[in-house]
């Protein structure tokens, strides 16, 4: 079946569905492959459950007329997106990064939201299947979307900017991080820049959206403070912001405080020197979030988003998913950061707990995956840096730690620190806890 024969389908049946436990009614069910199952055999499953269709490629489970046998199901899906989103035409903002894009992205689409209706991934469906399904929920009532891509090997970007087709595009940072699938640091820049590459060799054109604003396209949205970004932004429409006073950035700010929550001061200078200086007292931990708040602003403005709904718009912002959240508990204050880590993650997140105002200070470290190579200097780097600071009570937690020279606690698991826990519970701290999500570190909040 030709794309545009089954998009026909779709339009008549347009949600999508690749869980055999999650079937609504008239739904279509994409019968993708894993490592470990294969969706062929829940088709019927599916049908039964109440979806309409159910995509395959395999022949021998084409047993209902309600299935549509292609030669291959995530290509299919793929394929389909992308040409909803272009029948759509809806203007697309890209996002990618080694850090901070899923935050960005939720500030990106919590701005944009005080004017417009806006589409954005949700959590981080940013891969090959989540990009595709994010696409798929697009709708005429959108005004605008803001997709994350996220990628840890070569190629993975182009291939999802691909199936985007992005009219604007930010790439976050480029940081060390999956290592071992991008084989080097300019692995990793490399893969973040074919964001940029794909913009670099879109033609002009201009979007417009409900309000009637109109935006030439494409444009990139570029920490300016970042010399990485800078040099892979040639022939690039840029609009630039930063914390480095410069007279060619749309949006300037500073950090004003941590203590512990990041307040910033910020001002538009696209509206002349005379334009306000704006303050925003924030419900993001660490300094480093600044430049996330500084891309939702920009972009915003872009927008035609007032300064005053953007205030409005960060300042009310509260962070999920165990991405540089406070949790109060009874008996201490954490500092939650657990959904992944890498070099360029854990550094930051070390400087800023180290800077910050607070006491006494501990810090529970998970093991830093995918580093390959380098992943014993790495980790040693990290502690080396702890004995600089005034964070005394430190847990190492992962075999990657366990390698380190240090005298600090060592745990081989989670498990290993709820019994420590359970035996010495701290009392009265303020914990960092930061780690690759497969080490577990997420558990740990509920028995502090």
């Amino acid at each position: 079946m030709s794309i545009s024969s089954l998009y026909e389908i779709f339009l008549k049946h347009p949600v999508i569905t690749t869980d055999s436990r999650d079937c609504p009614a008239d739904s279509i069910f994409f019968a993708l492959k894993g490592e470990t199952f294969d969706g062929n055999a829940y088709a019927l499953k599916a049908l039964e459950l109440g979806c309409a269709y159910a995509v395959i490629d395999e022949a021998e489970y084409a047993t209902d007329s309600r299935c549509i046998l292609v030669d291959d199901v995530l290509t299919t899906l793929q394929l389909l997106a992308n040409y909803h989103r272009k029948a759509l035409g809806t203007p697309i903002i890209g996002v990618t990064g080694t850090n901070g894009k899923t935050t960005t992205k939720e500030l990106i689409a919590a701005v944009l939201s005080e004017k417009y209706n806006v589409l954005f991934t949700q959590g981080n469906f940013n891969n090959h299947i989540g990009v595709p399904k994010t696409l798929l929920r697009l709708t005429k009532e959108h005004d605008i979307a803001v997709i994350e891509m996220g990628a840890n090997h070569p190629g993975e970007i182009k291939t999802l900017v691909d199936i985007v087709e992005p009219d604007f595009g930010i790439i976050t940072n480029v940081g060390k991080a999956h290592l071992e699938g991008f084989g080097s640091f300019e692995g990793v820049i490399r893969t973040k820049g074919e964001l940029y590459d794909f913009l670099r060799s879109a033609k002009k054109h201009t979007v417009s959206l409900s309000c009637g604003l109109s935006k030439e396209c494409p444009k990139v949205f570029i920490h300016a403070d970042n010399e990485h970004l800078l040099g892979i932004s040639h022939d690039l429409d840029l609009v630039k912001y930063g914390t480095t006073a410069s007279s060619d950035l749309a949006v300037y700010g500073k950090v004003t405080e941590c203590a512990p929550f990041l307040s910033f001061s910020w001002k538009n200078q696209n509206a002349g020197s005379n334009a306000p200086l704006h303050h925003v007292d924030t419900h993001l931990i660490g300094s480093y979030n600044i430049y996330n708040m500084l891309a939702a602003a920009t972009i915003g403005l872009h927008f035609g988003v007032s300064e005053e709904l953007v205030d409005h718009a960060l300042a009310n912002y509260i962070p999920s998913n165990n991405r540089s959240q406070l949790t109060v508990t009874a008996s201490n204050k954490l500092i939650v950061d657990t959904y992944n880590a890498n070099p360029t993650s854990m550094n930051a997140a070390l400087v800023n707990f180290r800077d910050m105002k607070v006491s006494p200070k501990m810090a529970i470290l998970g093991d830093m995956r995918e580093l390959g190579e380098v992943s014993a200097e790495e980790h040693q780097k990290v502690v080396d840096f702890l004995k600089q600071t005034d964070i005394t009570n430190v847990w190492l937690v992962g075999a990657e730690f366990a390698k380190t020279n240090c005298s600090y606690r060592k745990f081989e698991n989670v498990d290993q620190v709820k019994a420590e826990i359970a035996a010495n519970s701290p009392k009265d701290e303020y914990i960092l806890i930061k780690g690759s999500n497969g080490i577990k570190l997420f558990q740990l909040p509920e028995f502090l």
